[in-house]
């Protein structure tokens, strides 16, 4: 183990748990350098990406993002010059994130925090300090562990516990005094661009207001595959998958000059069989 103290952030929403955990974690490794608090994923992002710290406690379900959808930007994100954080996952009561989690190397704390949880979880770190040669694992486990959340990451933790969503046949959009009528299956791909989607066909490219959140359950799991936190593609449109010069792999769609990137969570979907 390096001289160096740890350093950690804390990212959760609710400012009572947030100080409890920084108490709790004050008490039991008084050499951890706690950096901050973010109060929600957007603020995660950031500030992991402008502090690089060793450890990242990270709220499952927090305003902006969620502690998934943050762990996934972070992936794509991360320099490589930089070692990736250890990531601990702090959840109140989604028995379908335990479960994943469970069995995984990235750890998980059940709300409400205890002192005896917690000190598992520190004993865990630093073990996992203490074994160096572990820590260019931790980014590859990540990955492995939200590809297998890959449908949490999609619709958000809180559609997968709703009731089923109507399929969307025919996407509605207004192009100055137009609705356009668009059908689903001439869509070539979808991407996020902050509070509207792009729609993307052969003919022509408009926006509605939605996020990927909402509309992922609409559609249909077999056709449209969400391969990066912005992009959903029609895979009947897909023509093949190419890696480029720095191994980032795109797609390529039949009559479309646009690539779409794959992240790293999803690039398992494109594997050879």
């Amino acid at each position: 183990m390096t001289n160096k103290a740890p350093r950690a952030l804390i990212a959760e929403d609710e400012e009572i748990l947030a100080l409890t955990l920084k108490k709790t974690l004050e008490k039991l490794w008084p050499e951890l350098d706690l950096i901050g608090i973010a109060e929600n994923g957007i603020e995660a992002v950031n500030q992991a990406l402008k502090e690089f710290p060793d450890i990242i406690f990270l709220d499952i379900k927090m305003p902006g993002k969620t502690g998934l959808e943050v762990a996934e930007e972070l992936a794509d994100e991360w320099p490589a010059d930089k070692a990736f954080p250890h990531i601990v996952f702090v959840t109140a009561y989604d028995e379908y994130a335990i479960e994943a989690f469970e069995h995984q190397a990235v750890d998980y704390v059940l709300k409400p925090i205890s002192d005896v949880r917690i000190s598992k979880t520190v004993q865990r770190l630093q073990n996992k300090f203490q074994a160096a040669d572990e820590r260019p694992d931790e980014l590859q486990t990540l990955i492995a562990q939200l590809s297998k959340l890959s449908p949490a990451l999609g619709s958000g933790l809180s559609q997968i516990a709703s009731e089923k969503v109507e399929r969307l046949h025919m996407i509605r959009a207004a192009v100055g005094s137009q609705i356009r009528m668009i059908p689903v299956e001439d869509v070539l791909y979808f991407e996020a661009t902050d509070k509207y989607i792009n729609v993307v066909t052969a003919e022509q490219s408009v926006l509605i207001r939605m996020s990927l959140r909402e509309l992922l359950p609409q559609l249909d799991a077999s056709i449209f595959w969400q391969v990066h936190r912005s992009h959903i593609v029609n895979t009947r449109h897909l023509e093949y998958a190419n890696r480029d010069e720095s191994g980032k792999l795109f797609l390529q769609l039949k009559g479309c000059k646009q690539k779409v990137q794959v992240s790293r969570v999803y690039a398992h979907l494109f594997k050879q069989m």
